[in-house]
C-alpha cells in the first residue's frame, strides 16, 4: 500500500498526545487494535506500515510513532470502503496490476533470499575464478605528441639512445609526462584498443613505433609484464551476489512458466491500441 507521507505527517502531530492504547499481554501480529464498520484493522497491518516509513519517522517517540500509524490505517481503512463501491475501471485494473506487481516482487525476493549463501557464493565464485587462466598486466610508458611527425621524431631520438622519461617530461602533452610518462599497472580492458594492441606486441623493455588513437601520437615503451593475480571473494562478492540473484530469479520465473497453462489470444490485435486510454476510462 502507498502510504501518504504528508498526511502521515500530520497525523503524528494530531495524535501526539493522546495515550497509547492497552493492548493483549501477549500482542502479535493477528491483534486487534482497530474496527472501522467491523473491518479489523491489526498490530500486523501497523507493523507492516511502519517497514514502508521512511528513515525519519522512525526516530520518533514509540508512542507518537504508534498512534500516527494506527490513525494513518483507520484513515486509509474509511476512505477505501467509502470508495470501494465507486471505481472505475482504471482504477480496478490499477490495483489488479499492482498487486501482481507485489506478489511477484514478494516471491522472487524470498527465492534470492533463500538461494543467496555463502555457500553458493562460494561455488559461483570457484566456478567463475577457479579454473581461470591467470591474465597478463602490463607496465608501460608513453610519451604523447600532437602528430606523427613529431612521434616519428621521438622515436628516432629514443632509438639513437634518449632517455624515454626524461623525453617524456620534456617533450609529451599527456597527464603522465611529467612523472616520465610512466602510467603504472594496468591489464586487457583499460586502455583504449589501438594502444592495447600496441603493448600487447611489445616484449619487456621494447619501444613502439607511433600508434595513433583519439588523444593523439603515442611512442609506449613496455617496461615489464606480470601475471595478474585473481580477486578474492571478498574483492567480487558484490557482482558475484548481482549474478546470483539473477540467477536465482531466471530459475524461478523460468519454472513457473514451466508449469504454467499460458494461452495467448492476442495474435489479431494491433499493438497501437495500447495508446488508446479512452478504453479504460468509464
Amino acid at each position: 500500500m502507498m502510504v501518504n507521507f504528508r498526511v502521515f505527517a500530520g497525523a503524528l502531530v494530531l495524535m501526539a498526545g493522546l495515550a497509547m492504547p492497552s493492548l493483549a499481554a501477549d500482542p502479535d501480529a493477528a491483534t486487534v487494535v482497530a474496527r472501522v464498520n467491523g473491518t479489523e484493522i491489526t498490530l500486523g497491518h501497523m507493523i507492516a506500515l511502519r517497514e514502508q516509513l521512511p528513515e525519519q519517522y522512525l526516530q520518533l517517540p514509540d508512542e507518537v510513532l504508534f498512534n500516527g500509524i494506527l490513525d494513518q490505517l483507520i484513515q486509509q481503512l474509511t476512505v477505501a470502503q467509502s470508495a470501494e463501491d465507486a471505481l472505475s475501471l482504471r482504477d480496478r485494473l490499477v490495483l489488479d496490476n499492482n498487486r501482481r506487481g507485489y506478489l511477484t516482487g514478494a516471491l522472487l525476493d524470498r527465492a534470492v533470499e533463500a538461494g543467496v549463501t555463502d555457500t553458493a557464493l562460494q561455488s559461483l565464485y570457484d566456478e567463475t575464478y577457479g579454473t581461470a587462466t591467470p591474465g597478463t598486466e602490463y607496465h608501460a610508458a608513453h610519451i604523447l605528441l600532437a602528430t606523427k611527425e613529431e612521434a616519428a621524431a621521438i622515436k628516432a631520438e629514443l632509438d639513437a639512445g634518449a632517455d624515454f622519461a626524461t623525453l617524456a617530461q620534456d617533450r609529451s602533452t599527456g597527464p603522465s609526462g611529467p612523472n616520465g610518462g610512466d602510467l603504472g599497472w594496468f591489464g586487457p580492458g583499460m586502455m583504449v584498443q589501438p594502444f592495447e594492441d600496441a603493448v600487447i606486441a611489445l616484449q619487456a623493455g621494447e619501444v613502439s613505433d607511433p600508434v595513433e588513437t583519439q588523444f593523439g601520437w603515442h611512442v609506449i615503451r613496455l617496461n615489464e609484464t606480470r601475471a595478474a593475480a585473481a580477486p578474492t571473494l571478498d574483492d567480487t562478492r558484490q557482482s558475484l551476489t548481482e549474478e546470483l540473484q539473477q540467477r536465482l530469479i531466471t530459475a524461478q520465473l523460468a519454472e513457473l512458466a514451466a508449469a504454467a497453462a499460458v494461452e495467448r489470444t492476442d495474435e489479431a490485435i494491433d499493438p497501437a491500441i495500447l495508446k488508446n486510454s479512452a478504453l479504460i476510462d468509464n
